[in-house]
């Protein structure tokens, strides 16, 4: 069946995320709620929030809003209808009663409750209205996380569950699992439980909160707010809700009950108001002292705050091998948790599904894990786990695995989709070559880079990685979250800090000779960026020749926050661009002093609706809502693109002198209103530099080469600067820009 529209009933987080992410999709909604403000308010909530849940603020117009008692016989015109109220099953049951009364025949009900069961949420409907009635479980932020669970049970109509999967796969670009109806079904089931272990195991061996996290973050491939800052996140009240409701569903002898038991402190904190960031903190909490925010850190066993100290374990990577064979503290809290997900996990196979790698893509798109428990296990190996582990009677899945010592158990990955994903490719491809940053895949006859350090940060490993793979056609692409926040800074900062400008110098060279060579390569290059694609990463981006772009990026040039300008390649190209436009030929200001603002502001865009004005994307670059087929258009740009010829290398006839005045008027202004400060205008003066051609007059040309040595020597004479130094220290530190 076709989706054409959709209703949905309830306007609250969960309601207007689903409702604003088919709004993303042009899939005509409605979002109803009670009749009272909330439901007028909804269209300005959804336009306001942060992050945007919109691509682009017009697509509010896909979007009609209305209340349960004037406005329900939309329901007749719904192809889908999602339920998206408090979860009360006395109202849901209400709701339902109106629905089934009011909907078209064969039209799709769903719920997108995350704890109440099937079998209950469908208790009072009919056999034949159970065919249509399923569970659809978002998760938030709707527009940002992958995962869709779609829960079924024996009473439903397989073909119209299967037509729905394909529907928000296809149309809503959904990582869209299928699960059997068992209480959290897969993600929450798995995602509560870790971090109940991880929480309970740091309590019996008497570990700090930061040390906990510091294990339970990244060293494990988990996000770095760890397990007690993501209680804070999240809400410890809420949590505790979440607990009772297993607590509840579970039976009594499932090893979740062990972990979901009340602990102290934590009834404690929710008593008096410590339920997290929203209340008056939690397991962390921001106190001033003398004008100055100290981040604090409860004492699990006294329940006393302290400043928080950070735990460094010195782990760049993923390596749960060397994690879990430390001898000290960290190791053995490691495999204590490691080993008990493992063991839970395997344990619900085949009960909650029987994929077991379903489990594991459940946790990569809805809870961010770098890799899911089956992974876990097959990167620390079968021989080693079953060496290190107690016991697991009971559990068939490691019983059979115990017996067949198969270390390759793990089979293809991503079997929820038909789309050949990186994933499902790279197991299939030849590993080329490895280094420190980064990856490069043969398969058939195109190659593949993937970065592989944190948040992607580029180095001379990335570049050196990038160059070696133009012998072929190449695709930049990664399935971390991010597909680059731009060059490590702490890589450049330790050069700096013993005063080794040389080799920062011959660094940014590098950089700028591999985006040339990228741009200019005998073969095709491709970056498919999602998530933050900044400053050099958006360098690399701009000098490939094609771009297949995911809808969820945060891109543009945002090293004037630093203190620092572009340097490989991004004021040139941004310039280049801007000096294409029907303006930029009447007037040879028009684009210097355009990129001067754009670059200056460091301004970013959220969606590839936003690049396109800020020419940071152009109309021709694939723009793909389903992150999956990242990879397969890319191919098919490359199928496309059999004959492909390297661009003409592009010139710069630029004002000079007189525009950089211009440029330095506009800086003073703002210098004038306190907007920048005395280092501001040193950054936006190398910036005018740079954008007005340095010292060149009009009738001069500027090649690519020139232009590459006006962005390194702004570069290199800001990275010399004390305050310069000093804002890419504190945004190290802090995550935060300092404006000096």
């Amino acid at each position: 069946m076709q989706i054409k529209k959709v209703v949905v009933i309830g306007s609250g987080t969960m309601g207007s995320g689903i409702a604003a992410h088919l709004c993303n999709a042009n899939i005509p909604v409605t979002l109803l709620d009670l009749k009272t403000d909330i439901s007028e308010k909804a269209r300005e909530k959804i336009l306001k929030s942060r992050p945007p849940l919109l691509i682009d603020s017009s697509k509010i117009e896909n979007i009609k809003v209305g209340n349960i008692i004037d406005d329900f016989k939309v329901v007749k015109e719904a192809d889908w209808i999602v339920e998206a109220v408090v979860e009360r099953i006395d109202i849901k049951h209400n709701i339902y009663e109106k629905i089934f009364k009011e909907r078209k025949e064969g039209a799709i009900v769903s719920s997108n409750t995350s704890s109440i069961p099937l079998k209950v949420l469908s208790e009072k409907i009919s056999n034949q209205e159970k065919k249509d009635f399923c569970i659809t479980h978002f998760f938030n932020p709707v527009r940002y996380m992958g995962l869709l669970e779609i829960v079924k049970n024996e009473n439903n109509d397989l073909g119209k569950v299967n037509s729905l999967k394909k529907f928000c796969e296809n149309e809503l670009g959904k990582g869209t699992i299928i699960c059997n109806d068992t209480p959290g079904f897969l993600g929450n089931r798995i995602g509560v439980y870790a971090m109940q272990v991880a929480m309970t195991e740091a309590f019996k061996m008497k570990l700090s909160i930061e040390e906990a996290d510091a294990v339970f973050g990244r060293p494990m491939g988990i996000p770095k707010t760890g397990v007690f800052g993501l209680y804070d996140l999240i809400g410890i009240d809420l949590m505790a809700d979440v607990l009772k409701s297993f607590i509840k569903e579970l039976p009594e002898e499932d090893k979740f009950q062990i972990v979901a038991k009340e602990i102290p402190l934590v009834k404690k904190l929710i008593e008096t108001g410590y339920t997290g960031r929203k209340g008056k903190g939690g397991f962390y909490r921001m106190k001033k002292i003398e004008n100055k925010k100290i981040l604090e850190a409860i004492n699990l066993e006294t329940g006393e705050y302290s400043q928080s100290k950070k735990i460094n374990l010195n782990l760049e990577k993923v390596d749960l091998k060397n994690l879990i064979n430390r001898e000290d503290k960290y190791g053995k809290y490691a495999w204590s948790v490691i080993s008990k997900i493992i063991k839970y996990a395997s344990s619900l196979v085949p009960g909650i599904t029987d994929k077991f790698n379903d489990i594991d893509e459940a946790m990569r798109l809805g809870f961010n894990w770098y890799q899911g428990p089956f992974e876990m296990l097959k990167e620390i190996g079968v021989k080693n786990f079953f060496n290190k582990i107690d016991n697991f009677e009971n559990n068939k899945f490691l019983e059979n695995l115990s017996k067949s010592q198969d270390e390759n158990f793990y089979g293809q990955r991503q079997l929820y989709t038909e789309i050949e994903t990186l994933g499902k490719i790279k197991s299939k491809a030849t590993k080329l070559d490895k280094n420190k940053s980064a990856e490069i895949y043969r398969f058939n006859d195109f190659n593949i880079v993937e970065f592989t350090t944190k948040a992607n940060a580029l180095d001379y490993d990335s570049m050196d990685s990038l160059k070696k793979a133009t012998d072929k056609p190449l695709i930049i692409i990664n399935e971390s979250m991010q597909f680059s926040a731009g060059v490590n800074l702490t890589y450049t900062m330790n050069f700096a800090d013993k005063g080794d400008f040389k080799s920062i110098e011959k660094f940014v060279k590098y950089f700028q000779e591999t985006c040339k060579h990228l741009k200019y390569s005998k073969f095709p290059v491709i970056s498919a960026p999602s998530g933050l694609t900044l400053g050099g990463g958006f360098e690399v981006l701009v000098q490939s020749n094609f771009v297949a772009t995911h809808t969820n990026i945060v891109i543009g040039l945002v090293e004037t926050i630093v203190g620092l300008i572009p340097a490989g390649g991004g004021c040139k190209e941004m310039l280049w661009r801007w000096s294409q436009t029907e303006d930029a030929k009447k007037n040879p200001e028009f684009a210097p002093l355009k990129v001067f603002d754009i670059i200056g502001y460091a301004k970013t865009a959220t969606s590839p609706i936003e690049a396109e004005p800020l020419k940071y994307l152009m109309p021709e670059d694939k723009k793909i809502m389903n992150r999956n087929s990242l990879l397969d258009v890319s191919r098919n740009i490359l199928n496309e693109n059999k004959e492909f010829k390297a661009p003409s290398e592009c010139n710069f006839n630029l004002p000079g002198k007189e525009l950089k005045e211009k440029m330095i008027k506009l800086l003073e202004k703002l210098y004038n209103e306190k907007i920048i400060l005395d280092h501001g205008m040193v950054v936006g003066t190398e910036l005018a530099n740079v954008l007005s051609g340095g010292d060149t007059t009009i009738d001069k040309t500027i090649s690519e080469d020139d232009f590459f040595n006006l962005e390194l020597n702004s570069f290199m004479r800001l990275i010399e600067t004390k305050k310069t130094q000093e804002r890419i220290k504190h945004t190290l530190a802090t995550g935060k820009p300092l404006v000096n």
